[in-house]
């Protein structure tokens, strides 16, 4: 095995804190920009108030030791009851996601927001950082690592003498 390699000092400061310090810039900007890019949508009423229904129902589940048996049988028949129960739905009336999802054109197109505002970015950073930062080897890991990591840590170093836990600029 070759010698290890000695890091520069030069290269933490030139390399290590200005890509941590993009990365860093770009994930808040990301953030703002999908929430520029994002849609306010009111909330459906009857989902709302489904939702609430849920969530009480849940409530009365887990604290079902604490009140009277009498009781708690009581709000159970009124939440699960099969005519007339808040939670009991009818077959053929329940709700299908993917054809709600596919009726509204809306939802599709902020789901393609949210992809495009993390592609874009991930794209421009990466032909930054393979721009000026490309040949480094930046960092060294601690521990040892097996050969299957070197495609993933050493990214743009095509020396095999180097040792795996040596991290290049790209991969960093």
């Amino acid at each position: 095995m070759a010698e290890d390699l000695v890091l520069d000092t030069a290269i933490r400061d030139w390399v290590l804190i200005p890509l941590s310090v993009v990365m860093v810039l770009i994930g808040v900007l990301r953030y703002f920009v999908s929430k520029l890019m994002r849609t306010f949508q009111t909330p459906d009423g009857k989902i709302v108030k489904e939702g609430q229904v849920i969530i009480r129902a849940r409530n009365l589940r887990s604290s079902a030791d604490f009140i009277p048996l009498k009781s708690f049988r009581a709000r159970r028949t009124y939440y699960s009851n099969e005519e007339n129960g808040l939670l009991h739905v009818p077959k053929g009336q329940a709700p299908q996601a993917q054809a709600q999802m596919f009726s509204d054109p809306n939802m599709a197109m902020d789901m393609m927001k949210k992809n495009l505002s993390m592609i874009i970015p991930q794209t421009l950073t990466f032909a930054f950082v393979n721009f000026f930062f490309s040949g480094f080897v930046a960092a060294k890991i601690p521990f040892p690592l097996t050969q299957r990591f070197r495609s993933m840590l050493q990214n743009g170093i095509d020396l095999s003498t180097v040792d795996v836990s040596y991290v290049s600029s790209r991969s960093w």
